[in-house]
């Protein structure tokens, strides 16, 4: 029997937006800019998927959401356009030490073209909090950017409190937020958020990957990234994507359970601290994502023992490719403890026999190694 527990790489793609991809790819398969009958009814099933996005997310209007290929390219677009947007004020950005590898190398970008970044050192988990934002905001900040929920710990960043203090000390900077893991998962409303652009992927949320989001706040204009067509409204070119798109929607439909996530979280933490007392683990306030480690084992050996089993988790981010973690270095934990991490990922489809399965084979493991 399969054991999946690395729901923060990527989730099972639900009945329903399986159904609704096929769809439009059988029957409502016309080109959404088409003006005949088949195009006409593909706008349609365009708009009101934009309008469930839209809703999903709270934000004010469906015009504020952008469809686009995937998380990652929200987040280019986001911080690469959002900076040179700004450049007459200057060229000064603000981040994080522990960021998804999709801001990384996109300050990386923008390092190059001539501007600074500041990537201030989170706390013990993984959050930002406000007050560091505060203390390195300065007259030519440009672009704050920083994850809502880290993709590796599960900790959660108050955007919010960081828009309301940047506020306060009068900054004109954009805000934006990787929201990728925290989707549907840490509840937010893009309208009250107070951050000017957020980036967000569909197969988080069970629909199929290559698509994805980025809400832009109404108002603000954004250098399009892809250029060609004039395809969502003239800021991102290239036929719209329907099957996913449809499928998107659909995901955004169905019941986050997110209860249901957050105890198989808390079970994960009861069974394998008894399991493996030696056993270290984050504790942190996203309900679907667990850094545990076995000190003194590798990551990589854990994994392949597991596998074996047909219970599949990881070792950090999938888009890390077996490198060490950047994230669980910043933390400044011991090399022994980063080398022997395990990521768990939660979803609603998790089981307490997956979560049972996954405690017997890591004392499977332990009892082996001291054999």
């Amino acid at each position: 029997m399969e054991h999946y527990l690395d729901n923060a790489a990527t989730t099972r793609v639900c009945p329903e937006a399986a159904e609704a991809a096929v769809e439009a790819m059988t029957e409502i398969y016309g080109n959404p800019s088409s003006t005949h009958g088949k195009g006409r009814e593909a706008k349609k099933l365009l708009d009101q998927s934009r309008r469930t996005v839209a809703e999903t997310l709270g934000a004010r209007d469906p015009s504020e959401v952008v469809f686009t290929s995937c998380g990652s390219e929200s987040d280019n677009w986001a911080i690469l356009s959002g900076a040179e947007s700004r450049m007459r004020q200057g060229r000064h950005v603000i981040s994080s030490l522990v960021e998804h590898d999709a801001v990384r190398r996109s300050l990386e970008t923008l390092e190059a073209r001539g501007f600074e970044v500041t990537r201030l050192q989170p706390d013990a988990t993984g959050a930002v909090s406000p007050e560091k934002v505060l203390n390195a905001l300065r007259g030519d900040t440009v672009l704050v950017t920083l994850m809502m929920v880290n993709n590796e710990t599960g900790a959660v960043t108050d955007i919010r409190g960081i828009a309301e203090a940047m506020k306060r000390a009068g900054s004109d900077a954009l805000l934006h937020t990787d929201a990728v893991q925290a989707f549907r998962k840490v509840p937010f409303q893009a309208r009250s958020l107070g951050a000017d652009l957020i980036s967000v992927s569909g197969h988080k949320i069970h629909a199929p990957k290559g698509i994805g989001a980025l809400y832009i706040r109404s108002g603000l204009k954004l250098k399009p990234l892809i250029v060609g067509g004039s395809q969502e409204a003239d800021r991102r070119a290239g036929t719209e994507a329907m099957p996913q798109i449809a499928a998107f929607a659909a995901a955004c439909r169905q019941p986050a359970e997110t209860e249901w996530i957050r105890e198989m979280k808390k079970r994960a933490v009861r069974e394998l601290t008894e399991a493996v007392p030696e056993l270290r683990y984050l504790e942190t306030d996203a309900p679907h994502i667990l850094s545990v480690s076995m000190p003194g084992w590798r990551s990589e050996v854990l994994m392949n023992f597991l596998e074996t089993r047909e219970i599949f988790v990881s070792k950090s981010s999938a888009c890390k490719q077996g490198k060490r973690s950047h994230v669980l270095e910043a933390l400044g934990l011991r090399p022994e403890v980063i080398d022997g991490a395990l990521r768990l990922g939660f979803s609603r489809y998790t089981t307490e026999a997956d979560i049972d399965a996954l405690a017997e084979g890591l004392r499977e493991a332990r009892q082996l190694a001291h054999r």
